[in-house]
């Protein structure tokens, strides 16, 4: 709103003021839902660095961030200096093997991405013309996703640089690379949904970050545990089908049967074809389903 040239003010014997300041209606361009949209997001990414924001809130995101990319520059320099015939690890199966970084970083970031809107009765500030509640879903969902696939894309390209400085086949880490970025799509949606789910739960931003430590541990714990002793038993048909449980192991058996990498399960038992598919279904309906999650949360404005 703009305001005219104030009036002289009247007064009354009393001491009181009446002030007629002029205002009128706002004449200039309304920029809609989209260009809402687009700020949301670009903020809610730039919160996840910690970018905007106090010196302190950058620490821990962007050493995390070095901590992803860290192995991946020592893996390319041993591998030029040694003049190495392939990479130590390949690309689809590095985010697995730096899964706990990745389980930090998400208990860092989901819980201040939504929790703090929840604990200051913001989300009516949000959903006032022209934002609506599918707006605010989809833009905090996709700002997560984006963020957990910088953390686990940089090193890839990183592998990939490193490969090609190293005179590898460029087809093969081609390949490699687009098998990487696969998969790294698929665990940051994976990722940011179940995040956001658990964080959108309480406006505790404590109780955030610890709830989402245990959902991503404790399962992945319990499944590598009955695995185990399953393959130990000399059951080993079932130790494919037990990563269905488990949000890293669902990750682990789509990349390890379709995407050409190898297995965490034990002896590296990859699941079969037909369970690779059961597992990309779980992990697409799993997404799926926490949106639509997100969706029922944010269905009232006066959370």
């Amino acid at each position: 709103m703009t305001s005219a040239r104030p009036a002289a003010p009247s007064a009354d014997p009393g001491g009181a003021y009446i002030h007629n300041i002029g205002y009128r209606h706002y004449d200039g361009p309304r920029l809609g839902r989209a260009y809402a949209r687009r700020s949301l997001f670009s903020q809610s990414l730039r919160g996840a660095y910690g970018l905007g924001r106090s010196a302190k809130s950058k620490v821990l995101p962007m050493l995390l961030f070095a901590t992803m990319c860290l192995p991946a520059a020592i893996m390319v320099a041993v591998a030029v200096v040694t003049k190495a015939g392939a990479l130590p690890v390949g690309y689809s199966r590095y985010a697995v093997y730096l899964q706990a970084v990745i389980g930090l970083y998400l208990a860092a970031q989901a819980p201040q991405s939504v929790s703090r809107d929840l604990r200051f009765k913001s989300i009516p500030l949000y959903f006032s013309r022209p934002i609506e509640r599918v707006d605010y879903v989809a833009s905090k969902f996709a700002a997560m996703a984006a963020a957990l696939f910088i953390l686990t894309g940089a090193p890839l390209l990183i592998l990939y640089v490193g490969a090609l400085l190293a005179k590898l086949d460029f087809l093969d880490q081609t390949k490699g690379l687009g098998q990487g970025l696969i998969t790294v799509v698929l665990l940051s949606l994976l990722f940011a949904g179940i995040g956001l789910v658990v964080s959108a739960a309480t406006p505790r931003r404590g109780f955030g970050v610890a709830a989402v430590i245990a959902v991503l541990t404790i399962p992945y714990a319990a499944v590598s545990a009955v695995q185990g002793i399953t393959f130990v038993q000399g059951n080993e048909s079932a130790v494919g089908w037990l990563g269905l449980f488990s949000p890293i192991t669902l990750i682990d058996g789509v990349q390890s049967t379709f995407l050409g990498g190898s297995s965490s399960f034990p002896n590296g038992l990859a699941p079969t074809t037909g369970a690779g598919f059961v597992y990309l279904l779980v992990t697409l309906a799993v997404i799926v389903g926490s949106y639509a999650l997100l969706m029922r949360r944010y269905r009232k404005a006066g959370l």
